[in-house]
């Protein structure tokens, strides 16, 4: 069987034509209300971060019988991840989960309202179908600096309080980055100039990041994902140590011995906008997103 892509591409359809299962009216909704609160949602503005934290789990709550604030202590401030479940709450589980903070003053329309845009739609997605397993959608907070790589991640305490539980995880997967695309060429840059002879010049695709050793959920889904995204899916493995591989909340599920991924569109190695001002929704293309988000939505449901 050809690949979606290929396909489309032989009988002459634009990708820009498909009818996506994703709403991009809604994903556009969700875009403006994340990036339009009065100050950045960053980490010393907890007005802003809770009024993130209260819209997503307001969304959450139209498509989910069960959704909770996993709230914790730093200092003084009290912080939350955001948790949805669907499908049987006592089966094995699997993760989906990206931040809702920024870093600086920049609206953060790509880093990372639009991963968590994708929490809002698969909630909306994953309340028309039945589950055999168990999947939480878990917005977190503190991803962003002067908190990454440090105990007070939101992901860090989700992960550690699945440990700790005993919890059956199948596996985890992070929308980090899931908007911007570019097919100029020269658009796409790597941690390794050699990479490009692999990759190609253009960023117009969508990336699979995981490890070496990341386990079989990891290597499960990163086969059915390619296959089901009619976007161009392509995926770097490597090293843990490989610049850029485990920026993001992923990291702190491999810490714990999960399989562990990342979905994006690689960041500040095609998105010059990256933890600038000029991240702004106009520079996302969102009838790609809204195929990225059912990508990963048609993988889960077919593991």
């Amino acid at each position: 069987m050809l690949p979606r892509l290929v396909f489309f591409m032989l009988v002459g359809i634009a990708i820009s034509d498909i009818k996506a299962q994703s709403d991009t009216v809604l994903i556009s909704k969700h875009l403006h209300t994340l990036v339009s609160t009065e100050s950045p949602r960053r980490f010393d503005k907890l007005t802003q971060l809770n009024q993130t934290a209260d819209y997503i789990f307001n969304v959450f709550n139209d498509y989910s019988e069960d959704v909770s604030f996993q709230s914790y202590q730093v200092g003084e401030r009290e912080y939350k991840n955001v948790i949805a479940s669907f499908g049987p709450l006592e089966a094995p589980r699997i993760i989906i989960g990206a931040h809702y903070d920024v870093c600086g003053t920049q609206p953060g329309a790509d880093d990372n309202a639009s991963g968590v845009t994708g929490l809002l739609e698969l909630s909306r997605l994953l309340d028309q179908v039945k589950l055999d397993y168990r999947i939480d959608l878990v917005a977190y907070t503190l991803e962003e600096p002067p908190y990454f790589r440090t105990e007070n991640m939101g992901s860090f305490r989700h992960a550690k309080k699945l440990y700790d539980e005993g919890v059956i995880v199948k596996g985890m997967i992070v929308l980090e980055m899931i908007g911007y695309f570019d097919e100029k060429k020269a658009s796409q840059d790597y941690p390794f100039a050699p990479l490009k002879l692999f990759y190609g010049s253009r960023g117009d695709f969508i990336t699979v990041v995981k490890k070496f050793g990341s386990g079989q959920f990891a290597r499960s889904f990163n086969r059915k994902f390619k296959h089901k995204s009619i976007v161009a899916a392509k995926t770097f493995t490597g090293p843990k140590a490989l610049p850029g591989i485990d920026f993001s909340d992923h990291l702190n599920y491999w810490k714990f011995n999960y399989s562990a991924l990342m979905i994006t569109d690689t960041a500040f190695y095609r998105n010059k906008n990256y933890h600038e001002s000029t991240d702004t929704i106009d520079s996302l293309d969102l009838a790609k997103m809204a195929l990225v988000i059912d990508a990963v939505f048609n993988t889960i449901i077919s593991i």
